[in-house]
């Protein structure tokens, strides 16, 4: 598959753009810059604001998270980039093409891989990318239908009726259909929602290798032990706003907090748990656990705690903060 990125990532017609992009543009895949949008109010609706001003650099060759709750503004902020929506206000650029001044260029920049299934179940899929390629003025001569359907394993589906795939082979095409012109930048949103564990490794893989050959890949997913897995960079929006953008490692180490699991040699009690200053709850299994931040009391201070409360400990184990509890203390305090 990597030969069929390996080759120049100009986008489509650049030649036709005089003015060159600002050194700091070339290093990001997008940039957003006081991103902002407004939804007039309409039918009986208050007017909405999506985006309050977003500031926002993806660098090339990452893949790089875009997470938040429903309604946070991450479709707005995608549909924005892709030419779907219209902003209120700001700037923004793809691949160096300010999607104002070079919105062709732009465009050609990125390919959006959706979530909903908005495939014609009665085109195949070569006829399908073919006609991708020429919404995107790829000429016949220099397109890739077949390698592209190769390299997500749907070569021997290519000339049968796309209502006769399967979900995951529908996924796939998604992802093939967005390459068609051979986008620098791949946006991936919620591209396993509803899919089984086997084609969500599958489509990892396929997305990994793809960022292996140069592709930058952006994605959405409420699957956070995912976006923790695969991101090196994580942004958060909730409510319109970027509270968050980190390296994920950095991102999750924003939580010291730490969880003490502890068996007794008999279960729990409501009034046994209720340690004076610790915060404790009774897990489904019966079993104590005691949430402690390390720089304020030690786990064998927790434990002589515990002791003294009556609870007979057998056995215990720790959990560390993951990018779950990050995403819920960022977006609850806003």
């Amino acid at each position: 598959m990597a030969h069929i990125l390996a080759e120049a990532r100009t986008p489509l017609d650049t030649a036709t753009n005089p003015s060159p992009a600002p050194q700091a543009a070339r290093a990001n895949a997008i940039e957003a810059r006081g991103l902002r949008k407004v939804y007039r109010a309409s039918g009986g609706q208050p007017e909405k604001e999506a985006l309050k001003g977003v500031d926002l650099a993806v660098p090339r060759g990452s893949i790089f998270g875009l997470l938040g709750p429903n309604g946070a503004g991450k479709s707005t902020f995608i549909n924005i980039l892709a030419g779907l929506v219209v902003k209120s206000s700001g700037k923004a650029n793809i691949w160096g093409f300010d999607i104002d001044e070079n919105p062709r260029q732009a465009r050609a920049s990125i390919g959006v891989v959706p979530q909903e299934l908005n495939i014609d179940p009665f085109f195949t899929p070569a006829e399908i990318l073919e006609l991708q390629a020429g919404l995107y003025g790829v000429p016949k001569r220099e397109r890739r239908t077949m390698e592209i359907l190769k390299a997500v394993a749907l070569d021997d589906k290519a000339e049968a009726y796309a209502r006769t795939l399967s979900g995951g082979m529908r996924r796939r095409l998604l992802v093939a259909k967005a390459m068609v012109h051979n986008p620098p930048v791949l946006v991936l949103d919620e591209p396993t929602a509803g899919v089984d564990i086997e084609l969500r490794k599958q489509l990892w893989d396929y997305v990994k290798a793809l960022n292996e050959a140069g592709t930058t890949i952006v994605l959405t997913t409420h699957y956070l032990e995912e976006a923790e897995a695969l991101c090196d960079t994580i942004a958060i929006i909730d409510k319109g706003r970027l509270v968050a953008c980190e390296p994920t490692q950095r991102l999750v180490a924003r939580i010291t907090d730490k969880k003490l699991i502890i068996r007794s040699a008999w279960p729990v009690t409501p009034v046994m748990a209720a340690i004076d200053g610790l915060r404790t709850e009774i897990t489904p299994s019966g079993a104590l656990s005691v949430q402690y931040n390390p720089l304020e009391a030690g786990a064998m201070e927790i434990l002589d705690r515990v002791r003294a409360s009556g609870i007979e400990i057998v056995d215990i184990s720790t959990e560390e903060s993951d990018l779950e509890d990050v995403f819920l203390q960022l977006t609850s305090s806003h």
